[in-house]
């Protein structure tokens, strides 16, 4: 089990035992205990008993409750309380906004032992008189429940993407295929998608058929006219298009882009190409890269030869947005650095949480300090490699920035966002966002909208309203690489760069591995027709630190 499967068990048990109104002593243990899991680098079930008694916010007897799980895929305790709990009542404890003591006054009150009973509720106001409830928490329950039925059958790329590498990696290591190529969504790098799309010129079908039917993630194999429908383990439906050496090029370029994209295309013209480069040239096109081809400017684009050359991840050169043991950082300032020059990049911005995100272990004006002077000494050290002193400052409520004048103006660059409040009409989100943009200090909008995909919506804002201001007033805008964001979304990219405003492909990352989340966010930027020019982290180690000593004078001229 990894860690993270082991702390999602420690949560169900305290969230189980605060459902049912037992020990608050134990319940808290636990929730410490998954806090301290989900914050390991090294995996529990490689250390023994007494090693992981020995760590820190552990102890014996939660290391007790580890090895009897790591032991029997199971913690008797649990088995006890589950086995007392509707399946249903612990569905509805994973609808947002809805802890424990919520639920509980649901299911004990209101006979509440499922999603589908909750809405129902929701629909006849029934939550409206519960204690603690009323008008304003029922409509966000409801809302909750639609938005999370919305996405049902819905899955990040970053997930599909896994899947979609191992079956494509070991396909290839097998003689059962002439080509093949993914194709559809997960071609286009869609940020979010329902089935992986693959067209192959199988060698023999049988043996195609037969690859997926023994694969280890793979379920069921069935064929349908031209194609072969695979179940996966992970739920994720792969669909095979089944192609010839005649048809393969059509097949790809039609089964690629959406309905709007080829929907400007001749048939005739499409079956007569060889390749997807000669179908493009058919029709009077420069080749579109598949991210583009989703039947909004591309083609026009594409006939008056000003496609953009797209970003790649190659063209990176340094990673600015990340967090530390000094917040909420799994790895230390040191560590973090030196696996990002390992990775090749000639600078780190490290962006701990602000003191106002106490959550996360915010920093305050003292630590500030303490953070600046190891940097010094870690940048002596690593030259020419550096870090640049960054903070994620938290827009507050008013729409101020965190900390005040002396603090702030001791970073080299500051990454402003919204962590808190985020219920928020569109007119109170926009004014809030403008009005730290406005900020002399602020160099990067951070998340703009705050979106978490497939688990929570953005707060609404008018991105023209937003990206007018950015662009008013010289301040980058993020495109956080974070798989489970990808915000700014790709689709109002090509405004912010017609607007002449920069993106910084940032992972926001909380441990070194997060630094590979730039990959996705590559892929979702290039969507938006980025290109490596209006790239912020794209800039050399010496022409951002123009950028932020120019910002700096700026400040220091105001």
């Amino acid at each position: 089990m990894t860690n993270k499967e082991i702390a999602s068990v420690f949560k169900l048990l305290a969230q189980l035992m605060d459902l049912h109104g037992e020990n608050s002593f134990k319940s808290r243990t636990y929730q410490n205990a998954t806090f301290r899991i989900q914050r390991l680098e090294e995996p529990l079930e490689e250390l023994s008993p007494e090693e992981v008694e020995m760590l820190d916010g552990i102890g014996k007897s939660i290391s007790a409750k580890i090895s009897e799980l790591l032991d029997t895929g199971t913690i008797q305790e649990l088995e006890k309380i589950t086995a007392n709990t509707p399946p249903g009542v612990i569905d509805v404890m994973n609808i947002k906004g809805l802890g424990p003591k919520k639920v509980a006054v649901l299911w004990k009150e209101l006979g509440i032992e499922s999603v589908g009973e909750l809405l129902y509720a929701c629909n006849e106001n029934r939550l409206v008189e519960l204690k603690g409830f009323g008008i304003k928490t029922q409509n966000l329950v409801k809302h909750a429940i639609e938005y999370k039925r919305s996405n049902e059958g819905k899955f990040h790329f970053a997930t599909a993407w896994a899947l979609a590498n191992q079956l494509t990696e070991d396909l290839r290591s097998e003689s059962v295929t002439k080509q093949f190529s993914l194709t559809g969504d997960i071609r286009r790098h869609s940020e979010v998608l329902e089935q992986i799309e693959l067209v192959v010129e199988p060698s023999d079908v049988n043996a195609l058929k037969e690859f997926f039917s023994a694969h280890p993630l793979t379920n069921e194999v069935t064929q349908q006219n031209d194609s072969l429908q695979v179940a996966t383990a992970q739920g994720i439906p792969v669909i095979v298009w089944l192609a010839t050496s005649d048809n393969y090029a059509q097949l790809l370029f039609n089964t690629t882009g959406n309905a709007a994209h080829t929907a400007h295309f001749d048939a005739t013209k499409i079956s007569a190409a060889h390749d997807e480069k000669e179908i493009y040239q058919a029709h009077g096109y420069d080749f579109v890269p598949p991210e583009l081809r989703e039947g909004l400017t591309e083609l026009d684009k594409a006939a008056a030869h000003t496609l953009p050359k797209l970003v790649n991840l190659s063209d990176l050169k340094g990673i600015l947005h990340n967090h530390s043991t000094y917040s909420d950082g799994m790895h230390t300032l040191k560590e973090m650095a030196e696996y990002c020059r390992e990775l090749g990049y000639q600078y780190l911005g490290i962006c701990d949480h602000s003191q106002a995100a106490f959550y996360a272990n915010g920093l305050t004006p003292e630590r500030v300090v303490q953070q600046h002077e190891e940097i010094d000494v870690i940048n002596k050290s690593m030259a020419p490699f550096r870090i640049f002193k960054g903070i994620e400052s938290d827009i507050l409520n008013d729409g101020s920035l965190d900390y005040n004048e002396e603090v702030i103006s001791s970073f080299e660059f500051v990454v402003a966002s919204v962590h808190s409040v985020l219920k928020m009409d569109e007119a109170r989100a926009t004014a809030r966002l403008i009005k730290a943009i406005e900020n002399p200090h602020t160099t990067i909008l951070g998340h703009p909208t705050g979106r978490l995909l497939l688990a929570r919506e953005g707060y609404p804002i008018d991105y023209k309203k937003v990206i007018d201001a950015c662009a008013d007033n010289h301040v980058v805008i993020e495109h956080n690489a974070n798989p489970w964001r990808l915000d700014l979304d790709w689709r109002w990219i090509d405004y912010a760069l017609n607007k002449g405003v920069m993106i910084s492909i940032n992972p926001d990352a909380h441990h070194r591995d997060g630094y590979h989340d730039m990959f996705f966010g590559v892929c979702a930027a290039r969507k938006g027709g980025l290109t490596a020019g209006m790239t912020y982290n794209a800039l050399s180690l010496d022409e951002i630190s123009a950028k932020f000593a120019a910002k700096a004078k700026g400040v220091a001229a105001g």
